[in-house]
Formats: C-alpha cells, sequence, structure tokens
C-alpha cells in the first residue's frame, strides 16, 4: 500500500504523525509526506533546513515533499498568512510535485489550522482516492479561544470551511470522545467517525536512561517538568503565578523543556517576576527527551480554562503516562478524566494558580512510595488505553480499507 500523508507539520517538526509515517514503512508499505517548511513552533523557517534543504527530502524511508510558506513569525497577523501561505502552496505547487505520485490513499492529521486540509480535499478529487482524516484540534474554537479571530461572521465563515472540508473525507476519526458533539454539529449528513486517541511513544524504562546533561542535578530539590509547545493555549500566565506563590520554597525547581509563540514573553516575564527558580531549557530532539525525564519529580500539563479545550486531551499527557512519570494538570474536561482514571496524579481546574501552588505543595509533601504507585499507574494505562501498536494497527486496517474501494 502506497500512503499519501498531507501535513502542515512534520519532521524535524516534532510530531505524532512522524511516528506513523516511520511504523508505516516499517511495516512495508510506501509513504509519500506532503508538507510544508518546517518552522513550528519558534515561528522560524528551520536554520538547519535553509542550509540544507536536501537533508530533510527523506525521512526513515518514506519520500519527503516539501512546498514553502510563510513561518509562523509573531502575532495573529503572521499566524494567519502562514495558515493561508501553505493551503495556497499545496493546492498548486504541492498538487503539481506530486503529479507522478501513484498513490493508494490519503491520509492527515488536522492540527490548526482546518485550511492545511484544502490540498488533500483538492488531491482525492481531482486524484479520485479515499481520504482518512484525525481531527486532533477543533475549528473555529480553537480561534476564538486564543482571540486570533473575534470577528462572529468571521467565525462562522470559518466553520462553514470546516463543514466543507468534513463533508469530503471518507472516513474521520477524533482524539476525544469530547470532540464527537462538536464534530456532528458541523456535519449537516452522515459521516463515518470514530475515536481514536493518540498513541503513547515507546520510552525506554527510565531506570536504563542516563539524565540529560542539560539539567544540572541539584540534591534534594523538587523537579516540576513541562515538555512541549510554549503557547498561548498552554497557560503560562497561571503557570508563573503559581511559581511566584511558591517562591518560598527554595527546593522547588520549575523545568521547561520546548519553545513556541510565547517563549520569549515567559523568559521576560521570569526574569521580571525574580523567578530564579523556573529554568528554561529550549527544544530538544523527541528521542532525547526520556533523559529530561529522568530528572522529573512531577510532569505538569495545563489548559486554558476555554471550553474547546476542555474537550481535548493533549498529546504530552500521553508521552508523560509513557514515562512512568507523576502528573500534575491544570485543565479542565476530557484531560482531566484521564488523569483521575488512570491513577497517575493529581488535577486542578484549569487557570487556577492557587489550586495548582497548593496541589504543589501536597505532592511534595508526599512519601516516595505514593509518588512511585502514582508513575507505576501511569505506565499501566499507558500500556492499557494508549497503546501504540493496537492504535496504528487499526489506521492500517482503515486504510487498507479504503484503498480496496474505488471512488
Amino acid at each position: 500500500m502506497h500512503v499519501l500523508v498531507v501535513t502542515q507539520y512534520f519532521w524535524p517538526e516534532t510530531f505524532r504523525i512522524n511516528d506513523l509515517v516511520s511504523e508505516l514503512v516499517n511495516r512495508g508499505h510506501e509513504v509519500t509526506v506532503l508538507t510544508g517548511q518546517p518552522n513550528y513552533p519558534a515561528g522560524k523557517i528551520f536554520q538547519d533546513y535553509r542550509d540544507d534543504p536536501a537533508a530533510f527530502s527523506s525521512y526513515a524511508g518514506a519520500k519527503v515533499i516539501r512546498v514553502p510558506l510563510i513561518s509562523r513569525g509573531k502575532g495573529s497577523l503572521r499566524l494567519l498568512l502562514n495558515y493561508a501561505s501553505f493551503a495556497i502552496s499545496g493546492c498548486t505547487i504541492g498538487v503539481w510535485k506530486i503529479r507522478r505520485v501513484k498513490f493508494d490513499v490519503i491520509f492527515s492529521p488536522q492540527l490548526s489550522p482546518i485550511t492545511a486540509m484544502l490540498p488533500a480535499v483538492l488531491i482525492r478529487q481531482v486524484r479520485k482516492r479515499k481520504f482518512a482524516m484525525w481531527v486532533l484540534d477543533l475549528w473555529p474554537d480553537t480561534l476564538k479561544a486564543l482571540g486570533i479571530i473575534k470577528s462572529s461572521r468571521l467565525l462562522n465563515m470559518v466553520g462553514r470551511l470546516v463543514g466543507f472540508v468534513y463533508h469530503r473525507t471518507d472516513k474521520l476519526y477524533v482524539q476525544s470522545e469530547g470532540f464527537i458533539p462538536n464534530v456532528l454539529e458541523h456535519t449537516k449528513k452522515p459521516v463515518e467517525l470514530e475515536f481514536l486517541p493518540n498513541w503513547s511513544e515507546d520510552i525506554p524504562e527510565l531506570n536504563s536512561v542516563e539524565p540529560s546533561p542539560e539539567v544540572t542535578a541539584v540534591p534534594k530539590s523538587f523537579d516540576i517538568m513541562f515538555a512541549g509547545a510554549v503557547g498561548e493555549a498552554q497557560d503560562f500566565p497561571a503557570i508563573l503565578e503559581a511559581a511566584e506563590q511558591l517562591k518560598d520554597v527554595p527546593q522547588l525547581r520549575w523545568l521547561i523543556v520546548g519553545d513556541g509563540r510565547v517563549s520569549d514573553w515567559v523568559a521576560e516575564e521570569i526574569n521580571r517576576r525574580g523567578l530564579t527558580n523556573i529554568i528554561m531549557l529550549g527544544r530538544h530532539p523527541v528521542e532525547t527527551m526520556p533523559s529530561f525525564y529522568k530528572h522529573a519529580d512531577v510532569m505538569l500539563v495545563s489548559l486554558k480554562a476555554e471550553p474547546i479545550f476542555a474537550s481535548t486531551i493533549p498529546g504530552k499527557i500521553q508521552s508523560y503516562l509513557a514515562a512512568g512519570k507523576p502528573i500534575i494538570a491544570m485543565l479542565d474536561g476530557e484531560g482531566a478524566k484521564v488523569i483521575k482514571s488512570s491513577g497517575a496524579g493529581i488535577s486542578v481546574p484549569a487557570s487556577n494558580a492557587s489550586e495548582l501552588a497548593a496541589t504543589i505543595r501536597t505532592m511534595m509533601s508526599m512519601e516516595q512510595s505514593e509518588l512511585r504507585a502514582m508513575g507505576k499507574a501511569s505506565k499501566e494505562y499507558s500500556n492499557k488505553v494508549f497503546d501504540r501498536k493496537k492504535i496504528i494497527d487499526r489506521i492500517e486496517r482503515d486504510l487498507f480499507s479504503l484503498k480496496a474501494v474505488e471512488k
């Protein structure tokens, strides 16, 4: 089977689609990826790519075809230009570049923006191939929640575009059961819709991993680690407020591994508030993350208090569970349910800095045996609910089924 993956984001950017592509190739399938120039999350085209684009034309045995785009930069206008540029390039340059590629089926992970799916919709129509789409972000709700678009008229227009895309898929997956009512609102006619969660990465037992030299070990410190995109959705104002409330706890350290659109603002606020126990470690390759997790006593996940974010399960939850670490979650809804169901940690309401600070004090006072029990529950829940092989098996079976049905 030859799978065409259409995605605005791909390696060397860090997304699970990289893992899926690699695994499909390992299973003997041919994969071609149509994607953009790497610039997420910092908003600048990666320098390594600028220096040698040809070095990024294949990944794990898959062919990678890239189209030009405007990098994300900073600010809402630049972000919208980034979204539009990939859609236009993909529908023109992208369609031309794959004109001789003989593929059987199309697969796309739908993160922000929904416009990134337009090339896949067009290719489906032109090449008469079935199209499976995995909804990982809800539009236009995300635009509204982050304040990127405030006009009701524009949001309604985006909503109609969402319906247009959904109706031109042959199979829809959603990463959270909380997404289903929203997706059905945009589908006025029946669609094939299934719940398909993100899987947990294959993370080795941390006992066998050497700790990252990027982090200075401090005896008796209690380290809280946030790993992932540093953006508006992650509610860093509330995290920093909690850190300020805990300035009287000298053994507490906050380790932030990652970067993003608000990284500069976070660094400025850390300096302005005198939060010397927050260490920003920057972005690192996904394969090195276990060595960072090794330093953490507790992992932190957060999302703003918005209805749209209550319906999602942040991908970092699966990563934290797979690492077998205790978790403290400042979020609502589906993500909080996972923390409670798994017994992997403690959740507090989204955007509630005081509750976060109080819960950190509670976890710092726990016996090591209690924290180890949470970590064990994390790993067990990961293996039971978010098993990588089982989830990718489902995708593979469905793609085979779609391939067998000619349009």
